[in-house]
């Protein structure tokens, strides 16, 4: 396939897919971007860092079911990683290129090795920023402490006391998301408060809100074995990119992955949380467009 940049829309799975392609008079090998959330979309992406790679790089952007500009499935349950995995292999099948480049952030990064272990031939490389693992209960610790880092003192003895409950550690989570407040969220997942106010603005403008179904149906639904357990059978080239304060998916994450996967490369963005992409643009750039271009 011949691509032209825009948007358009594919019909994966009997779902309506939203697609954009970026970049395509560079005619490179794909690099295919995966959101995050679970739920999320690439709005903000799309505005900030994604020009910038489109530079260089030929992009394709697509927003997984039911999130962001993609449409919902008739059940509110059918967002499971094999569901995810086989829309996005329907994707690349549809472009027709034999490999591509994957590019996942968050979650996306846990969806681009997923991908990538169930057809490791159609994955050429991948990059992963802020990578999850969202079975690992220290994903919710992580979350928890980087809470208590940033909420004021009322917050954190609410904490505390929903700690000494002994509650399951997942419902301790659910229950400080709920009463958060967009300031601490801000700082939750950046360093530079100007940052995060601008990402906020691209939130609020692109009134594409994540309705939650994905995430608690892949609670409802883990894969077994667990990811964490497969990462050695990904032989593929990776670039893994973590900001040091990354109180989301957190640095702990990171060092699993590259820990597990047999050829993988660490960066650490020392000025960024969860979104060095946004903290640190330039420093992101290079990195990813370096180790592209060393393939």
């Amino acid at each position: 396939m011949t691509l032209e940049n825009g948007e358009q829309r594919v019909t994966l799975n009997g779902i309506e897919h939203w697609l954009k392609v970026e970049g395509a008079e560079n005619q490179t090998i794909p690099l295919l971007l995966i959101h995050g959330g679970p739920g999320g979309n690439h709005y903000t992406f799309e505005r900030t860092i994604g020009p910038r790679l489109a530079e260089n790089r030929t992009l394709i952007y697509y927003e997984q079911r039911g999130s962001g500009r993609s449409a919902q499935p008739q059940s509110e349950g059918a967002y499971t990683i094999p569901e995810l995995i086989d829309d996005l292999n329907q994707l690349i099948q549809w472009l027709s290129y034999d490999q591509v480049d994957l590019l996942g952030y968050s979650f996306g990064g846990e969806l681009a090795l997923e991908y990538a272990y169930h057809y490791p031939k159609t994955v050429r490389s991948m990059v992963l920023s802020s990578p999850s693992l969202l079975t690992l209960k220290v994903t919710d610790v992580t979350q928890i402490a980087g809470f208590m880092s940033v909420v004021n003192i009322e917050m954190m003895k609410d904490i505390e006391a929903l700690l000494s409950n002994s509650l399951p550690i997942d419902r301790v989570l659910d229950q400080i998301w709920e009463t958060i407040d967009i300031d601490t969220v801000d700082r939750f997942l950046f360093e530079d408060q100007a940052i995060a106010k601008k990402n906020r603005q691209l939130w609020e403008q692109s009134n594409l809100p994540n309705t939650g179904l994905m995430a608690k149906a892949l609670r409802k639904h883990p894969m077994a074995p667990p990811l964490e357990d497969r990462l050695k059978a990904i032989q593929h080239k990776v670039l893994i990119l973590t900001g040091v304060h990354d109180r989301n998916t957190g640095m702990p994450i990171s060092r699993i992955i590259h820990r597990e996967l047999p050829n993988s490369q660490w960066e650490l963005f020392y000025n960024s949380a969860h979104f060095p992409d946004l903290e640190e643009p330039e420093k992101f750039t290079e990195l990813v467009i370096k180790f592209l271009k060393s393939l």
